[in-house]
């Protein structure tokens, strides 16, 4: 299981935000990577009411100096976050990493920004997703959009697929990071495939409780953190020494295997 107030290995992050430790190897020349997660309950400490892949992806696949924090909150939208002062908290955090770290910022948005009565367009997400890209790189830091992680909600057939009910967010989030040029990882269609391989019956072990099939409980949140370390290693070579899925994860996704971590 893991603890949902996550330590880093090696180095340590307060939880006061701009505070940020020299890392205990590598060089000056070489930083490493230090990742801040901007997103809603799919992003989350596993909580109450929302749990994510961010601490899956920080506790178990960080290597050699690499840390972050996971901002992720429960309910967010593009706009709430923002309001809320959560991504002032991202952006100073980012900033208060250099020079020790090279800071890389996740954003992960959609859940919430398509429900109505947020009153939020999918024209809206893709131009607030586009802002966050541009005041991320002027840290500088790196931006990386995520699409949303998959519900795990399935169809009533003779062969259960997976329900999409996220196109409009993805397709938003994809827009953005076309007119942006910034690096996507589509963690929506991994996470999709993965689901359809397995089936309900075992898709529904990641639920946070039985009757959420949207949350991860601390399981869900290895196996899919994992994923989105193998999706991250996919599109950014250069995190390829300090982003290491287990093996184990790693073989399961990729042959469509049932995988529940111990």
């Amino acid at each position: 299981m893991i603890n949902p107030s996550f330590l880093f290995p090696a180095v340590l992050i307060s939880l006061a935000v701009g505070s940020i430790a020299s890392p205990v190897t590598g060089s000056k020349h070489s930083q490493p990577p230090a990742f801040f997660l901007a997103g809603d309950s799919t992003t989350a400490v596993q909580s109450t009411n929302g749990g994510g892949w961010g601490d899956g992806f920080l506790n178990t696949t960080l290597k050699h100096g690499a840390t972050g924090k996971n901002f992720g909150h429960n309910g967010a939208t593009t706009v709430s976050f923002r309001a809320g002062g959560d991504w002032d908290n991202v952006i100073q955090a980012a900033k208060a990493s250099l020079p020790s770290y090279k800071p890389y910022v996740t954003i992960q948005f959609g859940h919430n920004d398509q429900k109505p009565d947020k009153n939020i367009s999918m024209a809206d997400l893709t131009a607030n997703l586009i802002t966050f890209v541009k005041e991320v790189r002027s840290i500088p830091a790196t931006p990386v959009l995520v699409t949303s992680l998959s519900r795990r909600r399935f169809t009533n057939s003779s062969t259960p697929t997976v329900v999409e009910n996220l196109a409009d967010v993805v397709a938003a989030t994809k827009d953005a990071a076309k007119q942006t040029g910034a690096y996507i990882i589509d963690l929506n269609a991994a996470s999709t495939k993965y689901l359809n391989q397995i089936g309900p019956e075992n898709a529904a072990t990641y639920n946070l409780i039985p009757t959420d099939f949207t949350h991860l409980n601390a399981e869900g949140s290895v196996v899919f953190g994992n994923l989105v370390a193998l999706l991250l290693d996919r599109e950014v070579r250069a995190l390829g020494k300090f982003v290491v899925p287990e093996k184990e994860i790693v073989k399961a996704i990729k042959t469509g295997t049932y995988y529940f971590p111990s």
